[in-house]
């Protein structure tokens, strides 16, 4: 049998399969005519192929067969290449730098209490630094694209910043307050959990938030963030309020500090993001492992270092008092929220949003400045104990709050 193709139909089928990769191209070539294809045919009727069209070319053919191809893989061919392989966000390189990040917690503080040693060479030079190294870190993950939905919900955000620094510093007011009057604890340690109050947002809730209400990953980041950048003036004001008829506080010194601390961490990693981003992606994928490290040593180091306060008769006081600063602000982010949100129809994810965003603090901030501008050793003691603390709580409403929305779905 025999089939009859003119002269130009055979150069537009050859030109079209030479645009095709050499792969595809003897893969499929065999298709070209699939199997039975001339069965209803006789050896006396011969098979014509309809004329190509001028207006579909090899050119577009070409395109059609890319287009259907890299559909079927999510990919875009009319895209420009800078957007195929998007960036990581911010919520995809926090889920797997903070994988493992609560049982580190709970490991660091576990053998920081069984062996005091394993933690004692992180002494209180190393805190500012290794801040500093978990601020850099949240600048060069940052992708101004994350916040661009976030910003949509300036009320949620509004009520994150009153909670951080109203709400928050009220009860440190109240629960610092009675450390000193009521549980007759040194004054120190009143200054200290006051301190504890007013510094700015953990960027653990960030990742809190991300493990039960995905959606609202990026307003937390916004809410941290915001917090974390205002925090140069906000909280040394807070701390000359609250703390400053009791200890001393060196404002200039707490200004200049936290712009060394935070601000010029995240700046510099923005801008390595943003101008060097070959340097960035090849340092990136050594981050996580590093953050993990450096968190395990900020935790274990301030309870290994102040062992003999932590565990001294006063010492379950201080825990007691830590424990009940955080859990009412962590209830009243929630209950807040309830009352402001009850009729939006994420007001569940919007409560145990700021509920996170109200209860965890950076703890380490606290302790860094406590270590800085306070002479008595005293002041560091509810920072250390409140960035263990902090952490478990809220993993622990992570889990509950998890299984309650399993049992909903």
């Amino acid at each position: 049998m025999s089939v009859i193709t003119t002269s130009i139909e055979t150069l537009h089928l050859k030109s079209t399969l030479r645009l095709l990769p050499r792969a595809v191209y003897r893969s499929q070539r065999i298709q070209v005519f699939p199997p039975n294809t001339f069965s209803s045919f006789s050896l006396s009727s011969p098979l014509r192929i309809d004329p190509i069209s001028q207006g579909i070319g090899s050119r577009n053919l070409w395109r059609r067969y890319a287009s259907d191809n890299f559909s079927e893989m999510g990919l875009d061919p009319g895209a420009d290449s800078s957007k195929v392989i998007e960036k990581a966000s911010i919520v995809d390189t926090m889920k797997k730098a903070n994988s493992i990040l609560p049982h580190v917690v709970l490991a660091s503080t576990i053998l920081a209490l069984i062996y005091p040693p394993s933690f004692t060479w992180f002494t209180s030079r190393y805190f500012v630094p290794a801040l500093g190294f978990l601020m850099f870190a949240v600048g060069i993950n940052s992708n101004e694209k994350d916040f661009l939905e976030a910003f949509k919900r300036p009320k949620a955000i509004l009520l994150g910043y009153v909670g951080q620094y109203l709400v928050k510093p009220l009860l440190g007011f109240i629960f610092g307050l009675a450390a000193v009057s009521v549980f007759q604890l040194p004054t120190p340690i009143g200054a200290g959990i006051m301190l504890v109050s007013c510094v700015s947002g953990a960027q653990l809730s960030n990742y809190a938030t991300f493990l039960t209400d995905p959606a609202l990953a990026p307003l937390s980041i916004v809410m941290t963030s915001l917090s974390t950048a205002t925090a140069v003036l906000v909280t040394p004001m807070l701390s000359l309020l609250l703390i400053g008829k009791k200890l001393p506080v060196d404002v200039k010194g707490m200004i200049s500090s936290i712009l060394q601390v935070v601000i010029a961490p995240i700046a510099a990693g923005l801008l390595l993001n943003k101008l060097f981003p070959k340097v960035s992606n090849a340092i990136r994928p050594f981050l996580p492992i590093l953050s993990v490290l450096d968190t395990a040593c900020c935790v274990g180091a301030p309870l290994a270092l102040n062992i003999n306060s932590v565990m001294s008769p006063f010492g379950a006081t201080i825990l007691l008092l830590v424990t009940m600063f955080h859990l009412s602000a962590f209830l009243a982010g929630y209950f807040l929220t309830g009352s402001v949100f009850r009729n939006a129809p994420d007001a569940k994810a919007m409560q145990r949003t700021l509920s996170y965003e109200t209860g965890m603090q950076s703890s380490l901030l606290a302790l860094a400045l406590a270590t800085k501008f306070f002479q008595d050793p005293l002041v560091g003691i509810p920072p250390a104990v409140s960035t263990v603390v902090m952490s478990l709580m809220g993993f622990t409403l992570v889990m509950i709050w998890s299984n309650e929305k399993e049992k909903n779905i």
